[in-house]
């Protein structure tokens, strides 16, 4: 059986490593990306929702309407600004990025801002509002934001791993590494160098930029 990593697309094939995935210890990490083994999703029993941005199958999601704070709406619109900026859409990139910048100044009011809080917000955005925004392009028949939905998803299962990985380790996480974004498509690397190859998008180590914890 095989499972792919829900963030890079990294496989771990059982037959070809000889190793389960289930006899894996709980600590073990996706070897391309550091994604935590909980992010690993079994491959034969995935749907058609690849992570290379082909069109999706709908998910179907409950009629409720839920209110969104300011930070989540910040967030949300970074994520379609990044999607953007992958598709050479430096417009509505600009456009995104105004907007978010704009829910950013009013979040400043938003004071629970706990690591499970986060959390149960990053998951409700995995599960909820990515599959019912790609619902709507699916039934629009919009490529573009197919494909914005993609890569935003891919970026919101990025802070969810770095969540993930601070929760775990802390200020220890930092100790003597550095924090590096890729310029391209967002993902975020901690450690000494930058990867030679974005796990993500592929790009080159040059395409990466050190930042620190307030520019992400």
């Amino acid at each position: 059986m095989k499972y792919i990593c829900t963030v890079c697309g990294y496989v771990h094939d059982e037959e070809t490593e000889k190793v389960s995935f289930s006899s894996l210890p709980p600590q073990w990490t996706c070897p391309r990306c550091g994604a935590e083994k909980a992010m690993f999703d079994p491959l034969e029993e995935k749907k058609e929702r690849e992570y290379d941005g082909r069109e999706n199958e709908s998910t179907e999601q409950g009629q409720g309407e839920t209110k969104l704070s300011d930070g989540v709406l910040a967030a949300i619109f970074s994520n379609l600004a990044r999607g953007c900026e992958k598709q050479y859409r430096a417009e509505e990139a600009r456009l995104f990025a105004k907007i978010a910048a704009f829910y950013t100044s009013l979040s400043d009011n938003d004071t629970d801002a706990s690591s499970e809080t986060l959390d149960a917000l990053i998951g409700q955005d995995i599960s909820q509002t990515y599959p019912a925004a790609r619902k709507t392009a699916e039934e629009n028949r919009d490529r573009g934001a197919l494909r914005i939905c993609t890569w935003g998803e891919k970026v919101t299962r990025i802070a969810r791993s770095l969540l993930s990985q601070y929760r775990k380790g802390g200020e220890e996480l930092l100790k003597e590494s550095e924090v590096w974004l890729c310029t391209v498509c967002g993902f975020v690397y901690i450690g000494r160098k930058p990867p030679e190859l974005c796990p993500v998008c592929k790009v080159p180590s040059w395409k990466f930029k050190s930042v620190d914890g307030g520019e992400i």
